[in-house]
């Protein structure tokens, strides 16, 4: 490796002085051996090559590719980086942010660039100076200042540093065609910015506003952008921008695939082991990630920046962090060279079907299990087999990989199932999948077609295997050829296995090179185990494949029977700013043939749907989704009728996913309930059968759940909620002038005479709904030694088990409405009494919340009491307020939404995307 390094450093200084004539002879005696090429850096052969005089062939460039990763790995990401872009959106490959210390590497940068531009990708440069500045200002007598990391820019800095950035940008854009790469300096008319302090910061902006025009056009021209970041203030005035924030927020407006930071450390590090980071997956690592001791001052704000930038992108962009001489390897191979940093999604394993979902796996089994396909085996048949022995299933929350362990006691574990889609293949969702399978099981088995079009994945996993009649046997955790034998002789005579297999017999798969592959990325990024335990390392893949299925983008149809009330029109104003969902049916037998107001997407007039009308559409697969807007108590029959018609469905679809917004089906364990910041988002992923919580409720559960365990159970909570008018519905009012008819408040707010009105003071429907559900929550609640709270003694005794034991609803929650003045918004506030032993300060209870909901995007801590302001036309839910008794006996908080939006319209719409496969909060603007 050193003497490939120094061969390398002799070749760069060489070719500063070399014509390009000399460097052809090299090149062919480079390329005419494969043993030859393993001897010499690939990133030589491709510099040789983009040197060597002469017609260039793109596909020169694709097989020299060929000596950094395997064919497949090549060629695969091409067509994704290739069909990221699109002519009306050309710069959606790449931002490539160069810092400048990379720009001392001018021969190295310049190559990486245009071995991108040769094979067709157009990234977007960005690049910085600040050590160039920094040398320039100081030989000019100017002392470098700076405040909170920010460069003081005083006019003399900021004139330094527009020359410096002009000469560099001429550097980088000559050094690339001097390469036969264009390139197009654009040093202005991108960036616009205010002051970000100038009494504090002098002639620094903030970023208001990306223009994207200039670098359409250059790509749309054949060339390379290459910016700089400084911006202009709308009356002209240039100002200078942080490199880091200009590259952020030119990714926010690009929404690019790839974001790459090229640095000379070419990652981050481990701040104990020295060791480089490879993969972090925000969704499932940040928090823990934060709280290491080693991760603090620049890397802890590197971590925070890259996570604000990436919860503004699709979950298909993601962040490397590299070297220059590094970019091909990282973009075109599984293992890359350095940080890679994405979002992710969480994984979930469950010991049955319908913890996961029955509807779900059954459909998951149906479109990808090979043996279901080729007829040899049924869904029915395999979800029989499952329940012969204990299993496990893994998978990830958007289900594009599920895997199905069997693991009787006393037994090794046979992998069953493993069906990934096509995008957990190309994301490495398999990857991660599998890694979770290894945590829990030392030894594994399992079989795949030996046809399979992933076979090389099994092979680099497992410690063996071997092919008979088809399949390929894999196993990992035993390396004795006797004890493997047993275990399949013992397996095949409990029916756990084919018969198929014994004797067993060496195998060599044909892909396999004479050295294994090597600088595959693990999957944790913090906790790796000792190597004696790792016998293969999963590749880390690419995570934001193009080539991704439709979901998540995929335009689908909404019937919504019952639009007439409050809560259909803020149902009707959501669906006209969702960028997937469009109505398609609006029933309401009073506005029958008016047309729709307020929807802009497309003419919709209302329809008086009968039943009959909504079995057919079921059946006929009209519809993705039905929104049940409708009084309590009148649904049943819409919902009989779409169960009737999904049963005799020739749509060959799924069938329609139906969120009740009544109280009808709250209750009833076939539906699933949808309050997703405190129940499974797994569930309402995997169901077609959602009953949207009532508003109070919401509030209620929300507010009372992070104090759950503290809870004196003989003593329970009581919460008193104000709510607007709206709250409490609607009735038929005047027709208007043409005669349409109009609806009434039930409660006139003028009768309220500027007061309140309490009502219902007992046995409210959503006291008994929070009361039910909460004590879910209860009796699955975490043991004292897991508490958020240090040094909190809760009871655990038993009188306290006694209390959740015996008791179907432990938790009866004491509830009194009333109803105000104002439209719409609910106040809650609840007294709740705490355990014999515990006492609570306002700042524990302020930490039990923040801890919560760290990572909900649609709760929102205030550091004072919400008022009604805080939550009027909101889409999330507002906590604050806290105070605790004198004698920490007992704690008062307060919460509130908005009735119409969390409260009913927004939490729909969280539901449907949830079960539709978008983003939780696509069309919710927080």
């Amino acid at each position: 490796m050193l003497a490939l390094r120094r061969a390398t450093l002799r070749t760069n200084l060489c070719l500063r002085t070399t014509s390009r004539s000399s460097l052809r002879p090299s090149l062919r005696l480079l390329t005419t051996s494969s043993a030859q090429t393993d001897r010499v850096s690939p990133h030589l052969l491709i510099f040789g090559a983009l040197l060597t005089p002469g017609p260039f062939r793109q596909d020169t460039i694709t097989r020299l590719l060929y000596s950094i990763g395997t064919k497949r790995e090549v060629e695969r990401y091409l067509r994704i980086f290739s069909a990221s872009s699109h002519p009306s959106q050309p710069a959606k490959f790449a931002v490539i942010k160069v810092g400048g210390a990379v720009l001392e590497q001018l021969d190295e940068l310049a190559l990486s660039l245009s071995f991108l531009y040769r094979v067709g990708l157009y990234p977007v440069v960005l690049h910085g100076a600040g050590p160039q500045l920094n040398e320039i200002i100081e030989s000019e007598g100017v002392t470098p200042d700076y405040i909170d990391g920010i460069r003081i820019t005083d006019p003399r800095t900021l004139n330094i540093a527009r020359r410096v950035f002009l000469e560099e940008n001429l550097k980088l854009v000559t050094a690339l065609e001097k390469l036969g790469t264009r390139a197009r300096p654009i040093t202005s008319g991108v960036f616009t910015a205010d002051y970000l302090d100038k009494d504090k910061y002098g002639l620094v902006g903030k970023i208001t506003r990306v223009d994207k025009r200039p670098l359409e056009a250059s790509i749309r021209a054949g060339a390379l952008p290459i910016l700089t970041s400084l911006a202009e203030s709308t009356e002209g005035q240039i100002l200078n921008v942080n490199a880091d924030i200009a590259a952020g927020e030119l990714a926010k407006e690009l929404e690019p695939l790839k974001i790459v930071y090229l640095n000379e450390k070419g990652g981050l590090f481990h701040g104990v082991t020295g060791d480089r980071l490879d993969v972090i997956n925000l969704d499932e690592e940040y928090n823990s990630l934060m709280k290491e001791p080693w991760v603090k001052y620049g890397t802890k704000l590197k971590l925070r920046e890259i996570k604000e930038l990436l919860d503004h992108l699709p979950r298909t962009s993601s962040v490397a962090i590299i070297r220059a001489d590094s970019l091909q390897k990282e973009l075109f191979t599984d293992s890359g060279d350095g940080t890679l940093i994405r979002r992710g999604y969480k994984l979930f394993k469950h010991p049955s079907i319908e913890a996961v979902g029955p509807d779900r796996i059954r459909q998951v089994i149906h479109d990808r299990d090979p043996e279901v396909q080729h007829g040899t085996q049924s869904v029915s048949g395999v979800l029989s087999d499952l329940k012969k022995t204990p299993y496990t299933i893994y998978g990830d929350e958007p289900f594009d990989v599920v895997a199905i362990v069997s693991h009787p006691p006393g037994e090794v574990p046979v992998m069953t199932k493993f069906l990934p889609s096509r995008s957990g293949v190309l994301n490495s969702v398999t990857d991660n999948v599998f890694n979770s399978i290894k945590k829990d099981h030392r030894k594994l088995f399992w079989t795949a077609p030996a046809d399979d079009e992933n076979r090389a994945w099994h092979f680099e996993r497992a410690d063996g295997s071997f092919t008979r009649a088809g399949k390929s046997l894999f196993w990992y955790g035993i390396q004795d050829v006797n004890e493997v034998e047993k275990v399949v002789k013992e397996m095949e005579e409990k029916g756990r296995i084919e018969r198929s297999y014994l004797p067993v017999g060496p195998s060599v798969p044909p892909h396999r090179r004479p050295d294994p592959p090597s600088g595959v990325r693990p999957f944790s990024t913090y906790s790796r185990a000792p190597p004696q335990e790792i016998s293969h390392r999963g590749t880390r893949g690419y995570a934001t494949a193009a080539e991704a299925s439709s979901t998540g983008t995929e335009p689908k149809k909404v019937a919504l029977i019952g639009a007439r009330g409050y809560t259909g029109q803020a149902l009707i104003s959501l669906f006209d700013s969702h960028p997937h969902l469009s109505l398609s049916h609006v029933s309401s037998r009073q506005l029958v043939g008016r047309p729709l107001d307020g929807y802009t997407k497309s003419s919709i007039v209302y329809e008086d749907l009968t039943t009959a009308d909504v079995e057919a559409m079921e059946k006929e697969g009209a519809v993705d989704a039905w929104v049940m807007a409708l009084p309590n108590g009148v649904c049943k029959p819409f919902i009989d009728a779409i169960d009737k018609g999904a049963r005799g469905s020739i749509s060959g679809k799924r069938a329609g996913v139906v969120v009740d917004l009544s109280a009808d089906h709250r209750f009833e364990k076939e539906w699933t309930y949808g309050l997703p910041e405190l129940y499974s988002r797994t569930a309402l992923k995997l169901s077609t059968r959602i009953s949207n919580p009532g508003c109070y409720a919401t509030s209620m559960q929300l507010l009372l759940a992070p104090l759950l365990p503290y809870m004196n159970l003989r003593a329970p909570p009581t919460v008193f909620g104000v709510s607007g008018y709206s709250g409490a519905g609607t009735i038929a009012g005047q027709n208007d002038s043409d005669g349409r008819p109009t609806t009434a408040p039930k409660v006139p707010p003028d009768t309220l005479a500027g007061g309140i009105r309490p009502y219902s003071l007992t046995d409210h429907i959503h006291e008994r709904e929070a009361s039910v559900h909460l004590s879910s929550l209860l009796t699955s609640s975490p043991t004292s030694s897991s508490l958020p709270v240090s040094g909190l003694d809760v009871e655990t005794g038993p009188s306290a088990e006694d209390a959740i034991v015996n008791s179907g609803n432990p938790l009866q929650v004491a509830f009194i409405p009333v109803v105000a003045p104002w439209f719409s918004g609910i106040i809650s506030t609840a007294s709740v009494p705490l355990k014999d032993n515990v006492k609570l300060t306002a700042r524990d209870v302020k930490d039990l919340f923040e801890k919560k909901y760290e990572r909900e995007r649609g709760v929102k801590i205030l550091s004072k009491t919400p008022e009604i302001t805080d939550v009027m036309n909101q889409h999330g839910w507002v906590f604050g307020g806290v105070q605790a008794h004198s004698s920490g006996r007992r704690v008062v908080v307060v919460g509130g939404l908005d009735n119409l939006l969390k409260g009913a319209a927004t939490q729909c719409l969280q539901n449907l995307n949830l079960a539709l496969g978008y983003d939780e909060f696509c069309g919710i603007s927080l």
